[in-house]
């Protein structure tokens, strides 16, 4: 199912518009109307969350709006405009106040969690080697692992090419982001920079142009650049699980257009919309998504990109301390090479 393969990575910014909806009083009804507002002419996926769930946005208007003026204190009216917010279903739309962050969960929690820190340690075992956060090591019949949890971290070239070149005598790679909530996309894209030797288009994306729910700017292509430093294209197996997210979805959907990477696991969580901040009358923040991204089928990514091979950890290994999918990852290496040698004999 791998391509081919020879040997020889955009931020996810926060923009912040510090500005107050004009017109509206600091009072319930007014930051009510003030929040509901900033997200009517600026949130980027009312089309898909109708299509995907049937969202109907004017109704949540009505149906909060009626509940706004049974709040006693702030307190009371963070958690019922958190729970509006939520009616979203996007992890990247969060309200933020001093009574803390609004967040929205289920959209990892609802599936199987596929990932286990203490099978981990079983293949990567106690001498594995870290850098920028990464940790990798070599499991049995010669084949690379990398785990990457999370891309907080700045990414550098120069660690990222001795990585790929402590592992250069192996057959492969398993790369596994599972549980990646995202961070910084210029760290996504200076490790998948790393697995191609040309340019390469990888999806596009729009901005916002008006306060209309479809209007968009023209999509604009987003391509992957080569690494200046170390480029593999060996064989590489990406694992995902639903707990990858934002910056970490971003990941996968520019490796799934390389040919020599395989995704392997279950659906991303999703999260492509770039954040930006806005300021309610009272002073607190809501943090949106402002600007889509598509794969480069022109397909919308933010809820969630699709493995090549759809691989969940069986409950019987589970309880054997053995990982399902960095085993057909594995499998998938070893038998590209099997095939590699028939061809040639």
């Amino acid at each position: 199912m791998l391509k081919k393969f020879i040997i020889a990575i955009f931020p996810i910014f926060l923009l912040t518009a510090c500005i107050g909806e004009e017109g509206y009083q600091n009072s319930n009804q007014g930051n009510f109307e003030a929040l509901w507002k900033i997200l009517d002419e600026r949130y980027c996926f009312f089309d898909l969350a109708y299509k995907e769930y049937g969202l109907n946005w004017n109704a949540i208007h009505d149906k909060y709006k009626t509940l706004v003026d049974t709040c006693d204190n702030d307190r009371e009216l963070f958690t019922l405009l958190g729970d509006m917010v939520g009616e979203l279903r996007d992890g990247h739309v969060n309200l933020i106040s001093m009574y803390g962050t609004s967040y929205y969960w289920d959209w990892h929690l609802n599936h199987p969690a596929n990932f286990s820190d203490s099978i981990q340690r079983n293949y990567l075992g106690n001498d594995f080697k870290m850098t920028n956060g990464i940790k990798y090591t070599t499991l049995k019949d010669s084949i690379g692992y990398i785990y990457c949890g999370s891309f907080s971290n700045g990414l550098n070239i120069n660690n990222l090419s001795l990585m790929l070149l402590d592992l250069k005598e192996t057959k492969g790679l398993v790369l596994d982001v599972r549980n990646n909530g995202g961070g910084l996309v210029t760290s996504a894209e200076k490790l998948a920079a790393s697995f191609t030797n040309e340019k390469i288009h990888c999806g596009y994306m729009q901005h916002k142009t008006g306060p209309g729910h479809n209007d968009f700017s023209e999509a604009e292509k987003i391509y992957l650049e080569p690494s200046k430093g170390t480029i593999w294209l060996r064989p590489v197996v990406v694992l995902t699980n639903r707990s990858v997210y934002s910056a970490a979805n971003h990941f996968v959907m520019l490796m799934k257009e390389l040919p020599n990477v395989l995704i392997l696991g279950d659906k991303t969580g999703g999260g492509s919309g770039l954040p930006m901040s806005y300021t309610l009358p009272n002073g607190w923040s809501i943090r949106l998504s402002a600007c889509p991204t598509l794969d480069a089928r022109g397909e919308q990514t933010e809820f969630g990109i699709e493995p090549d091979m759809r691989v969940d950890i069986t409950s019987r290994d589970w309880d054997n301390g053995k990982d399902t999918m960095i085993e057909a990852a594995k499998t998938i290496i070893l038998d590209y090479y099997k095939k590699k040698e028939g061809e040639q004999g």
